[in-house]
């Protein structure tokens, strides 16, 4: 694996409510001048996945509850879209000079729990985290499998900030076709020392470097990476998440 090629496929359009991801996917491809093989790695952003699952809400359709109401008063923001983040919430992490950091039902601790109107079209509309991101990934994965005959990996990414550290960085939050953790734990270094603890999150390193491909504000959703042998294996996004046992900030 001394080297990776990263193409961003272009010419998806507006991804609409119920939309077939895997065809829009597939004439991109086509119009990108690439085609899938065994092996590759498909990474798709989160936004245009939850746009296809209808995982909208329109902010003038939420009515906000008293917390939503107080909140939004102390820190003179919109309360319906704190409603949201709150009904997004599975566990509230810190709330503090207007930001929410809260866990989301899949586990994940990020900023709004996810809810987000960026690249999303029209005033007012925020966008949700798919209701269960790896059965996403794997609809596609299967989907393209049935389409093109190949095998490929498939991470659904999103963008989250990480604690002592500025900047966003893109994260898988959905796997299908591969093992997100390379576990190199019984290995040893080039010096002959065991390694004990190394298990390195190949799925969150896919996302962010398909990221580079893709851009902010490019258009360009949906980016395919040949050339890395993934781990072999049936995993999920789940196992990316540290156990509450194991986390020494809860």
């Amino acid at each position: 694996m001394s080297e990776l090629r990263i193409v961003g496929l272009r010419g998806i359009p507006e991804v609409q409510p119920g939309a077939d991801l895997v065809a829009l996917i597939l004439a991109a491809a086509e119009a990108t001048g690439v085609g899938f093989e065994d092996g590759d790695i498909l990474v798709v952003t989160q936004k245009i996945v939850s746009k296809a699952e209808g995982r909208l809400v329109r902010v003038e359709d939420v009515v906000p509850s008293p917390l939503a109401e107080s909140l939004g008063a102390r820190w003179g923001k919109d309360p319906r879209r704190i409603e949201v983040v709150l009904r997004e919430s599975a566990r509230i992490v810190r709330m503090d000079r207007g930001l929410i950091i809260a866990e989301t039902r899949h586990g994940f601790v990020c900023a709004n729990a996810g809810v987000d109107e960026s690249n999303v079209a029209g005033e007012g509309v925020l966008a949700l985290l798919p209701l269960d991101p790896d059965a996403s990934a794997e609809r596609i994965r299967a989907g393209i499998r049935e389409r093109t005959g190949a095998q490929v990996g498939v991470v659904i990414s999103d963008t989250f900030g990480r604690p002592w550290r500025a900047g966003l960085t893109d994260v898988a939050i959905g796997v299908a076709g591969f093992l997100p953790l390379d576990d190199f734990r019984g290995r040893c270094d080039p010096y002959g020392r065991e390694l004990k603890v190394t298990m390195v999150a190949v799925a969150d390193e896919l996302a962010s470097a398909a990221e580079l491909a893709a851009g902010k504000v490019a258009g360009i959703p949906a980016v395919l990476i040949r050339g890395y042998r993934a781990p072999a294996g049936d995993g999920n996004a789940r196992q990316l998440v540290r156990a509450p046992e194991h986390d020494l900030f809860r």
